[in-house]
């Protein structure tokens, strides 16, 4: 490259050359549209299933964007010196990177660009909210008001490398011998066994149930994440060279010190939080009152959604209730209504402002027939003589100063008492971490809530070699902050085990 060229660098690109990038073609993809008109173009609409249809079967909503679209998308794109996206993002995938690949019609090199950081992309183009992570502070919604679509972008380039049947295997470095127990085979514990296994090292995952995925396969419904798509992600970390243990309950099967005399040298403990939380309000004991972990792993993990080539046993109901305003909550109701109910109903003490669902996700449910019920709280259960569930009384609420969240507190109205007619309640106000690992690994320090205290700049545990992260370390959060982790576990157990 000739050194005027060189001086017309920008930073980004200066980083990249430097790393060996062919730079000529990105260079000319710029120059080829200019900023101004870049900016006029639209963000396009990722085309979805009409509601009327999609609420009847559990077929996927959005259906992702065509390559021209998706090339149109890209074209918006600045290409910026200083990419805030990626800093937005938990795990720092190169985002313009990828994106003037797709821009450039190179659709396999893009996912090849993702993979680089991010072993699960067409989980995460799905389910990872980054309109409050790197579309937040895109420079284009700064200058044009609405930022690019880089999730429709992520999903595109992962799912076309997926049809196209020839997926890329990165190279993995020479094997290290060293051997690493991953525990829990959700989004941490995958992403952690993928980053090692490239290092080279032998990585074992260990899941208690019977099929791997964690919260991705028994929490995320088949409408917003297909389990073909999870399933073609976790051969591809078995391609790489992870080996995955279902059926091994860590703590039970055995313990971590029963590991470490196996040969394990170091642990990630990724076991998420799947011990559901309840109201503790009279008749939650009701037949008909189920937490929303039980619910809707009987409709994903066992496939009670496709009655009856699969005879699991799911309450189905006229009228649903689902209490809470979160993801998992609008994973629930939406489910409700696929399932038959004739009224599914959002529970919600808050207003809508406070909801932490995404947005995505609220939307597609009002369109879908969801009723909304804002400030309002259940106080009890009804049953009938046989123990089951007949009503839920309810108690009208307004919103007070903010509580430690941020959002503000919620205030019963005294007297403003109302019962509603339901034969299904489901509750969806967050989990915990399950306390077997905690309980069977002495000197593994908690906090108070039971969740497994870690050094955030390493990951590392109060145990030599144990590592954690992901919902077992956050409580419920995001499937990319779970990776987030896992990404600076896997670098941090590579330092400690050397070479």
């Amino acid at each position: 490259m000739a050194e005027d060229e060189k001086k017309e660098l920008n930073a980004a690109d200066k980083a990249r050359l430097r790393a060996g990038f062919d730079l000529d073609w990105r260079r000319e993809l710029r120059r080829s549209v200019p900023v101004k008109e870049r900016l006029k173009i639209g963000r396009l609409k990722m085309p979805e299933r009409p509601a009327g249809e999609r609420n009847l079967d559990f077929a996927e909503v959005n259906l992702g964007l065509a390559p021209e679209a998706a090339r149109e998308e890209a074209r918006r794109c600045l290409d910026c010196a200083n990419p805030l996206c990626v800093t937005g993002c938990p795990v720092a995938i190169d985002i313009p990177g990828f994106v003037k690949l797709v821009e450039a019609g190179r659709f396999a090199e893009a996912a090849r660009k993702l993979k680089e950081t991010n072993s699960l992309p067409a989980i995460c183009g799905r389910v990872c909210p980054q309109e409050t992570q790197c579309e937040e502070v895109c420079a284009v919604k700064k200058a044009a008001g609405m930022a690019v679509a880089i999730g429709n972008l992520e999903r595109f380039a992962a799912d076309f490398e997926r049809s196209s049947g020839a997926v890329d295997i990165p190279p993995v470095a020479p094997p290290t011998r060293k051997k690493v127990a991953v525990i829990g085979a959700g989004p941490a514990g995958l992403t952690v066994a993928g980053d090692l296994a490239k290092l080279g090292h032998d990585v074992t995952v260990f899941e208690a149930l019977h099929e791997a995925g964690g919260v991705l396969i028994y929490g995320i419904p088949e409408f917003r994440l297909p389990k073909a798509i999870l399933k073609a992600e976790i051969d591809y970390l078995r391609r790489l060279g992870v080996a995955i243990r279902t059926n091994f309950v860590v703590g039970l099967t055995a313990t971590i010190d029963d590991l470490r005399d196996q040969g394990f040298e170091a642990f990630f403990i990724g076991s998420g939080a799947g011990l559901p939380g309840f109201m503790k309000i009279p008749g939650e004991n009701l037949v008909g009152v189920l937490s929303a972990n039980e619910y809707l792993t009987r409709v994903n993990l066992m496939r009670g959604y496709d009655f009856p080539v699969h005879d699991t046993p799911v309450p189905r109901a006229r009228t649903a209730a689902v209490i809470g305003g979160g993801n998992v909550a609008m994973d629930s109701v939406r489910t409700a209504k696929r399932l038959g109910a004739e009224r599914a109903v959002i529970v919600y003490r808050r207003s809508r402002a406070e909801m932490p669902a995404r947005v995505e996700e609220i939307h597609h449910a009002e369109e879908e027939g969801i009723e909304f019920q804002f400030l309002a709280a259940p106080v009890r259960c009804l049953g009938d003589e046989r123990g089951r569930l007949r009503a839920m009384e309810c108690l009208r609420m307004e919103l007070g100063e903010p509580d430690a969240s941020g959002r503000r507190r919620p205030v019963p109205l005294a007297g403003s008492e109302y019962t509603m007619e339901v034969d299904l309640v489901v509750c969806a106000i967050g989990q915990s971490p399950n306390p077997l690992i905690p309980q069977t690994t002495p000197g593994l320090k908690l906090g108070k809530w039971g969740n497994i205290e870690v050094d955030w700049a390493t990951m590392a545990t109060s145990l030599p070699g144990v590592f954690a992260g992901g919902d077992i370390v956050r409580g419920g959060a995001t499937v990319i902050l779970a990776m987030g982790d896992a990404r600076l576990a896997a670098a941090r157990i590579d330092a400690y085990l050397g070479r």
